[in-house]
Formats: structure tokens, sequence, C-alpha cells
């Protein structure tokens, strides 16, 4: 019979169609190879340039206004201790006084002026405030606001010498204003330093002009607040 030979051709015939058809399947394609990490050269950031620092202020010098009677100043912006509006007014009193006593012809002195500016009621002699004053002023060593600065008397100035405070500006500076320091006139918020060793201002210098220091140290009393007691 001639059954088994068929049956071997029909055998290698899907065989032949099996190995066909898993020839046409898709081929799996291989993986493709995983690039190494790349850096990227990015260019540098711009390096930031510091700020400019503003330019430190500079103060333009107090103006000064300067009268045929009255020499003053703008005090200056640093100042923390300002004067009342009392002793301002009585400041202004003291200034128009001066300047009457000028007009007829009579001098200006140190003593009319500080007790018609602070208000502390004593008379004669500036070398004789600082005794006069014991018992009914309140007498300090250190300035405050409308008390009366007592220089003690020198060779030069041997009746002594009176001048009200202004201003304090620090502990070693403070704004005075006087009459006759400079011959016949007013002084307003002139510059007085302390110089004493202790700290104690015992001994100052003054500004004679604005801007212009003495080199001479003046002995100081102390200070007589219109405070009574």
């Amino acid at each position: 019979m001639k059954v088994l030979p068929t049956l071997a051709m029909m055998a290698v015939t899907c065989m032949t169609v099996a190995a066909s058809a898993q020839d046409l399947r898709p081929q799996a394609r291989p993986a493709a190879p995983v690039p190494a990490a790349v850096e990227l050269a990015l260019p540098a950031a711009p390096a930031q340039r510091p700020r400019a620092r503003p330019e430190a202020l500079q103060l333009a010098a107090a103006p000064v206004a300067l009268q045929a009677t009255v020499s003053t100043r703008n005090a200056p912006a640093s100042t923390h201790a300002v004067q009342s509006a009392g002793l301002r007014q009585r400041t202004q009193l003291a200034v128009q006084n001066a300047q009457a006593k000028r007009a007829r012809g009579q001098r200006v002195w140190c003593v009319p002026f500080a007790r018609d500016a602070s208000g502390v009621q004593i008379r004669g002699d500036a070398r004789t405030w600082w005794h006069q004053a014991a018992g009914q002023y309140h007498r300090s060593r250190e300035p405050h606001v409308g008390a009366v600065m007592n220089f003690a008397p020198t060779k030069k100035m041997r009746r002594g010498h009176v001048a009200v405070v202004s201003r304090i500006v620090n502990s070693r500076q403070i704004l005075i204003s006087h009459a006759n320091w400079t011959r016949n006139h007013v002084s307003l918020d002139m510059v007085a330093v302390d110089v004493s060793p202790r700290n104690d201002w015992s001994q100052v210098r003054l500004e004679h002009r604005p801007g212009q220091m003495t080199s001479t140290t003046y002995p100081i009393y102390g200070f007589i607040q219109p405070i009574r007691g």
C-alpha cells in the first residue's frame, strides 16, 4: 500500500510550512545600546559684580550768618538735647536787648546777656556767680541745656565770664551762647569742648569764630541751673 509514503510526505510538508511561518514572524530587534551619559558644557554664569556702595554722605558745613551784633549758626544735626521754647524766647530777648544797647552806643557784656537768656537772676562780675549761686540755684559739674557755664577768672579774663548752654552734642562737646567773647558782640551756638583730663568740665576750649577753635584752655567753675534750691 502507498499510504505510508503519503503520510510521510504530508509530515514533511507540514514541517516546511511551519518553518516558513516561523520565518515570517517579526524578528525581535536587538536593543539599542544605551548611550553613555553626556555632560553638557553649559556657558559659565557671568560673575555677579559687587553692588557699588553709596558714597559716604558729605554733610555740608552749617551755614554761618554774621550780623553787626550777633554771630550765629545752625546747630549740628548730631545734637540730641535741644533747647526748649522758653530758652529760645529768652535768648531772642537777650539778643534784642544787646542790639538795643549797641544802638544806644552802650557796651554789650556777658553778664546781662546770660541773665536774660538763662533766667538766673544773679548780678555782679561773672567771677562771683558760682559762689553767689550757692543756696540759691542748683549747681553741677555737668552741662545742662539752659544752664549758665561759669568761667573762673584768669590773668587775661580777670572778671570771669558766663555763657548759656544752648545744646548738648555729646559728653565732651556742647554749644553755648554768650556775649562779649568777641568784643561787643553776641555769639550764638558756639562750640565748647571739655579738655579736662577727668572729663569733668573743669577745663574747656572754645570756638572763637565759627570753625575756629581757640588754642587757650579756660578754667570752669561749673554750671548754674535756673532751678531754685
